[in-house]
């Protein structure tokens, strides 16, 4: 059974850093790219980061710069290092394999001004 429980998130001021990290389970992780997307209120969710198998990585405009997304093929982690945060990260963050319509609950990041 597919699983992705993602967590880390919280409240932070304006210009910090949180890291958030998924767990997966049941399926081949390191075979496939993964990615983080985010859901603002009243806004549809959104791509934030993906990264392939090798670790070649892709990013949002909005967060290129600021977030790095990183993996770990051993352990079947996926990670987003989010810094100089602002208060337009506020959002749901959910990571996803690619290709596939299942999400997992997502963490709330919410950034103070």
């Amino acid at each position: 059974q597919v699983r992705l429980v993602e967590s880390g998130g919280g409240l932070v001021q304006e210009g910090g850093s949180l890291r958030l990290s998924c767990a997966a389970s049941g399926f081949s992780f390191r075979t496939v790219s993964m990615t983080w997307y985010r859901q603002a209120p009243g806004k549809e969710r959104e791509l934030v980061a993906t990264i392939t198998p090798g670790g070649s990585t892709n990013y949002a405009p909005s967060v290129k710069g600021r977030f790095t997304i990183s993996r770990d093929n051993v352990k079947n982690m996926l990670y987003l290092q989010m810094n100089s945060l602002r208060p337009e990260d506020t959002a749901v963050y959910y990571c996803k394999e690619v290709g596939t319509t299942l999400w997992g609950a997502g963490t709330q990041v919410t950034v103070s001004s």
